[in-house]
């Protein structure tokens, strides 16, 4: 169905240019694109291995347990069908951590190793369990306690007015996407999906 969107988009947009004798324009931004997806794909490959690696280290050494089991009164709470010792409850609190200090790209890969883990938890493979969604709501609305540095640059000093406001907004964000996804895994309707996953 995605493919299907994609497609339209790039049709009606070919469609319009031509119409509208801005067909070139059209095409130079295709191309501008096109390399720009390079630029940030190629740009992630450093930063996944860097923070991927980092974690495996993290591992290994034990580090991912200690946090884990320091944070587990909140983490228990909020996704209680993860096992207590499982590694996918270290990703996400290294995620949630990237996320509140305001490390998109480290972020990133940490949530990636965490939807992997947490799959492996999940008996019906097309779906997303109740974890899954609490996890994508909590790292979609995250607190920032520190701007992202891409905001910092943009605003220079100015930055330090909106700091109360971004704490504030992301904290009451993150409050009502914990309340929402909460509220809907006790629906009748998905809790009938959840008994047909469990059967």
């Amino acid at each position: 169905m995605l493919n299907y969107i994609w497609f339209g988009m790039m049709l009606i947009s070919v469609v319009v240019g031509t119409v509208t004798g801005n067909i070139d324009a059209v095409t130079e931004a295709a191309i501008s694109m096109a390399k720009t997806a390079v630029e940030i794909a190629i740009g992630l490959i450093g930063i996944m291995a860097l923070w991927l690696g980092t974690m495996k280290i993290a591992e290994e050494s034990g580090l991912i347990q200690i946090i884990a089991r320091a944070l587990q009164p909140i983490t228990i709470r909020l996704f209680p069908d993860i096992p207590k010792d499982h590694p996918a409850i270290g990703s996400i609190v290294l995620n949630m951590a990237a996320n509140i200090l305001g490390l998109g790209n480290a972020a990133t890969p940490l949530g990636l190793k965490a939807m992997e883990e947490l799959q492996e938890l999940n008996p019906n493979k097309d779906t997303a369990t109740n974890a899954m969604c609490t996890f994508l709501a909590i790292n979609t609305s995250s607190v920032q306690l520190i701007l992202p540095a891409t905001v910092v640059a943009l605003m220079g000093t100015a930055s330090n007015q909106i700091f109360i406001t971004t704490i504030i907004a992301t904290g009451l964000s993150t409050i009502a996407a914990i309340i929402s996804v909460k509220t809907l895994e006790k629906m009748s309707r998905f809790k009938l999906n959840r008994n047909k996953q469990d059967d």
